[in-house]
């Protein structure tokens, strides 16, 4: 099978192939209401926003509020609570029960809505205990691109709201706490968007292994047995 809107290594094509077919469907069913103020997609309702507002505006306002590490942190969370309630609703939705399943339909869901590509990484080996591993690139990131298509350079990871959506789903996939960290951004000049996800006990180390593995080699390169 080939995937259109995902990319992901050759054990997990069968699973996001099937979502792909089954989400392009439900994407397929847009009902504009505007005399309404209203718009349904596969039945539920959405809304259409600029992306650079929620990834920079924002983020600005929360950061004048709150400081840079309050904001990171709120921006963080919002996007986990996000990732959390739409997971639980597709899984619902797509009689979906075993966990890669339910985990598939996030990258695909999370490229029909906008919010970026999600290539999956060679390491990732996902597992309903402390052993999880996902390492995952999210090229076209919305929160990167509001800054690299205005000709801004950030001195930080601007991506928490995508780090927070991907653990929010993925936790409600497998039933386990669990955390993602961004370890390289494109608008801080980095060649992606890098992502990595673990066990929350586990999150602190890995992360530090990660970043350590990556002076020396491309994210591709990774092994699941040098992160565990």
């Amino acid at each position: 099978m080939t995937l259109t809107v995902v990319s992901a290594p050759p054990q997990f094509v069968d699973a996001f192939a099937a979502m792909e077919s089954r989400i392009k469907g439900f994407f397929s069913e847009v009902n504009m209401m505007p005399e309404k103020g209203k718009m349904e997609i596969g039945g539920l309702r959405f809304r259409y926003s600029q992306s650079e507002g929620l990834a920079t505006a924002f983020r600005d306002t929360l950061t004048d509020i709150y400081g840079e590490k309050g904001a990171e942190q709120i921006l963080y969370k919002l996007g986990k609570s996000l990732g959390a309630v739409e997971g639980t609703t597709f899984h619902k939705r797509f009689g979906l029960t075993e966990p890669i399943e339910k985990l598939a339909a996030g990258p695909v869901y999370f490229a029909y809505s906008g919010w970026a590509f999600v290539e999956i990484l060679p390491a990732s080996a996902p597992s309903p205990d402390e052993d999880y591993i996902l390492t995952y690139n999210h090229p076209n990131s919305f929160e990167a691109d509001a800054y690299i298509n205005n000709g801004k350079k950030a001195d930080h990871p601007t991506c928490w709201i995508n780090a927070g959506y991907s653990a929010g789903w993925c936790s409600s996939s497998f039933d386990v706490p669990l955390e993602a960290r961004e370890v390289s951004c494109a608008a801080m000049g980095g060649a992606s968007c890098t992502f990595i996800m673990t066990h929350r006990n586990k999150i602190i180390e890995r992360v530090d292994r990660f970043r350590e593995l990556l002076k020396t080699k491309r994210p591709e390169e990774v092994t699941t047995e040098e992160l565990l």
